[in-house]
């Protein structure tokens, strides 16, 4: 491979990265700094913990052929009205938690099962869903706004003022507990991924090279020690973040590791082979919108947590936000293509255009123009690959 094939590869490969260093160094330029402020990362966390929720479940839904779920939002809306509605009248935090993830799944297994077993397409399905959740919605709270008193389901779920972990080591003028778990994070990373290295020379599979892999791991610990410092400068890690890493975490093994999530990418690259080889196409689809409901219910929580209350027009535009930051992450519009990671990334993209056009004072519709038009060319550049690779 020359030179020139191999720089065109990686910037292909790491393109949405490429991306979003580029999109971070112009709003640090034109903001003076002030996106990298350590209570504007934190607000990044906190006000996009719900795509970060919402994109991973919607990946599930994409890998099994480019479909999505348009009821998310309308789901989020739902589930966070029954919780609030639940919470008001003195029921257990925890129960009131678990019922509203419950409702999550009970809504995802009732949209999988026409899409799986009945097979009415996905866009219609959950484009019903849509329209039911947001009106019964409304029904429940009668147009009228339920608050979230509960504070210790605040200090949990929440993204508020005081919803973060407690610094355990007392650290003074600096969050100590929050560089601790940065430093962990950064070994644990390297001593999986070396030992991932090793593991695959010695079964004789093609690995990538040694100069490579130090460099992707030098980038990537130096970018988590950066963050973990500047929130550390703050007030340390927002529980929002805990809950959005053990998602990536568990999704990602999922994704790579499981069974499961091979027939995923499987039915995406060719449905038709997958069912011959013996798969159970409609249980994959149905575990896909199920999770999805589930996933709804946790973003649900996380939505009345950080607002504090419940409202007939939570959730709108969420679903888009997910689909956005799926595609904009290198989800391929056909199916078969994209992983967590790539995700987290495309969502991250979305959040630092979002607060970097906020606080540059950019009108809000002119802010909806860029991130339509960010992820239209995001797709394009998925189609024109394809393409060229056929």
């Amino acid at each position: 491979m020359t030179t020139k094939n191999k720089v065109l590869d990686f910037i292909q490969k790491y393109t949405m990265i490429i991306a979003l260093v580029l999109v971070t160094v112009f709003f640090a330029w034109r903001t003076n700094g002030k996106i990298l402020d350590a209570r504007n990362i934190t607000n990044i966390i906190s006000q996009n913990a719900y795509v970060f929720v919402l994109a991973t479940g919607m990946l599930l839904c994409i890998l099994t052929g480019g479909n999505i779920d348009l009821s998310v939002g309308s789901v989020v809306c739902f589930v966070g009205t029954v919780g609030a509605v639940l919470m008001r009248r003195d029921l257990n935090m925890w129960l009131a938690v678990l019922i509203m993830l419950v409702v999550g799944v009970l809504i995802g297994a009732w949209q999988a099962f026409w899409i799986a077993y009945v097979k009415v397409p996905p866009f219609i399905t959950t484009l019903a869903g849509m329209m039911v959740f947001r009106g019964l919605s409304n029904v429940v709270l009668q147009g009228k706004t339920v608050s979230v008193t509960n504070e210790k389901f605040v200090q949990i779920f929440g993204g508020g003022a005081n919803c973060y972990v407690p610094d355990f080591l007392h650290g003074e003028g600096i969050n100590l507990l929050c560089l601790v778990v940065g430093i962990v994070a950064c070994a644990l990373y390297l001593f999986f991924t070396f030992r991932n290295q090793i593991s695959r020379r010695r079964a004789g599979l093609e690995t990538e090279s040694l100069a490579k892999a130090l460099l992707k791991s030098v980038v990537i610990v130096a970018v988590v020690i950066f963050f973990t410092y500047k929130l550390a400068q703050y007030k340390g890690l927002p529980m929002a973040l805990i809950w959005v890493v053990l998602v990536v975490l568990i999704y990602t093994y999922i994704t790579s590791k499981t069974t499961v999530g091979r027939y995923l990418y499987a039915i995406g690259g060719n449905e038709t082979a997958t069912k011959l080889s013996g798969i159970d196409t409609r249980k994959i689809y149905f575990f896909a919108y199920t999770n999805m409901g589930l996933l709804a219910g946790l973003a649900g929580i996380l939505t009345i947590a950080r607002l504090t209350s419940a409202q007939p027009t939570y959730g709108q535009n969420y679903e888009m936000d997910a689909i956005g930051s799926c595609f904009i992450g290198g989800a391929s519009a056909y199916g078969g293509v994209g992983t967590v990671p790539g995700v987290i990334i495309g969502a991250l993209l979305m959040g630092v255009i979002n607060i970097g056009m906020s606080i540059m004072g950019v009108d809000a519709n002119y802010q909806k123009v860029v991130k339509g038009l960010v992820l239209l060319a995001a797709v394009i550049f998925d189609v024109v690959s394809k393409k060229k690779n056929s």
